[in-house]
């Protein structure tokens, strides 16, 4: 019966805007909730019979609760440094448990980045779940087997002994008078070494070996070139190699100048790269090799000569003494720079920025995170900026997409819509009654 049918109509619309609101009443409580995503009541019809041209049969109203998953938050800015917020596609791989490799645990996927670390460094987020990543090799690698969550490993930030950087490369840009009288006697190796020939300009460099020492490096310059060839400089390196408080010749090579005071590399003899022999009293295992950068073939960059006095005109040696473990960086390809007080740095982790084909299909779980399903298809493990991946912002989080005007309204169109749905119940329970008093 029509009648009957018409009751049962707005009984499932009593219950669709029920639903409807309680969609409504999630959002609202959850605006300041990082990373939430809105959920909105999609309503569609029900229908029991097929209507015809002299008959209707009423069915109803269905509901289907849809969250905006792929809907961007605002990104806002944070005081710590390991809070992340994933601007453009993807998100953050999470497990339960701090060790999933033991203890096994379940794999989530969240926007929340408010990662702190714990009692034991590993970051975990306000809903307790642990960030996952790939840990960088020596060599600067992830692992192969990228796309299996076997090759992730909870994101470890403390416990870093400390670090030490060997130097590898001196660049030096220094003049060398051309006003400096040439030597006038034969110069034999090791002479400036020995004090038995005073250089005309020397300058010494603070180097680290691989074990973060202190040592000096020192060039020493002497102006032996004459005769037609009077632009050229005799350049002796030397160091202290085993310590023994004498300096022990590492290289004598020669400098040549063009007659407008730029550097001659044709007509020098000029090595790339010095070996420092340290002796194995000083518990290095091999000779460190430092790279030499002097200049460029006829540019004034690097060494030059030129009419004023010798000078030092600029330095860049890189290495650092041994330093402890100070703080973290996060750039937006996702990978964790561990920085030392020494002022080096390490990378330790990249994190994965996963994907689905259809994000709005996933399965909400406690703690703001999703699950995969059928609809939204499986997981793809990218790094961030790649592969349509978005990128990492770091020191900041993703705002909630909750709009409370627009919530408001609509629990005002949903306590009408609620308002009128019992109003058709109690209009056919009327029409009933009616029916029913004309058998008196």
């Amino acid at each position: 019966m029509s009648l009957t049918a018409a009751m049962f109509s707005g009984v499932s619309g009593l219950a669709a805007q029920s639903t409807a609101m309680a969609m409504i009443s999630d959002n609202i409580s959850n605006t300041n909730t990082v990373g939430y995503k809105g959920t909105n009541a999609i309503f569609s019809t029900l229908v029991t019979e097929s209507a015809t041209d002299t008959s209707y049969s009423a069915g109803g109203v269905l509901v289907h609760p849809r969250a905006q998953v792929d809907q961007q938050g605002l990104i806002t800015a944070s005081d710590s440094t390991t809070h992340m917020a994933v601007a453009g596609d993807g998100f953050f791989v999470v497990n339960t448990v701090p060790d999933p490799a033991t203890t096994g645990g379940n794999y989530t996927y969240t926007r929340a980045g408010t990662f702190e670390p714990d009692a034991d460094g590993l970051l975990r987020n306000a809903q307790g779940y642990y960030l996952q990543g790939w840990e960088i090799d020596p060599n600067g690698n992830i692992p192969a087997n990228q796309s299996d969550l076997a090759a992730l490993s909870p994101v470890n930030i403390t416990g870093l002994t400390g670090n030490a950087e060997a130097t590898s490369t001196i660049n030096l840009k220094a003049n060398l008078s051309s006003d400096q009288a040439t030597f006038g006697a034969g110069y034999v190796s090791g002479d400036m070494a020995n004090g038995t020939t005073a250089p005309h300009f020397v300058r010494s460099f603070q180097v680290y070996d691989s074990m973060g020492s202190a040592h000096a490096i020192t060039f020493n310059f002497l102006r032996t070139g004459s005769g037609g060839t009077p632009n050229e400089w005799t350049v002796e390196i030397t160091a202290d190699t085993d310590g023994d408080g004498n300096e022990d010749v590492l290289a004598s090579q020669v400098a040549a100048f063009n007659s407008d005071g730029t550097l001659d590399l044709a007509g020098s003899a000029l090595s790339n790269t010095v070996t420092v022999p340290w002796a194995a009293s000083l518990g290095i295992d091999s000779p460190q090799v430092v790279n030499l950068n002097f200049g460029t073939d006829g540019q004034s960059d690097g060494f030059t000569q030129f009419a004023s006095n010798s000078e030092l005109v600029s330095s860049d040696v890189n290495g650092a003494l041994f330093g402890a473990f100070n703080s973290v960086f996060i750039n937006e390809e996702g990978t964790v720079i561990a920085k030392f007080d020494n002022g080096t740095s390490k990378e330790i982790y990249k994190i994965p920025v996963a994907t689905f084909a259809n994000p709005n299909g996933m399965r909400n779980q406690d703690g703001n995170s999703y699950d995969e399903t059928p609809d939204s298809g499986t997981f793809t493990l990218r790094e961030a900026t790649m592969g349509g991946a978005g990128k990492i912002i770091s020191s900041a989080t993703e705002a909630s997409t909750v709009d409370i005007a627009e919530e408001f309204t609509r629990m005002i169109i949903t306590q009408r819509s609620y308002s009128a749905a019992g109003k058709i119940i109690t209009t056919a329970d009327e029409m009933l009654e009616e029916l029913i008093r004309l058998k008196r």
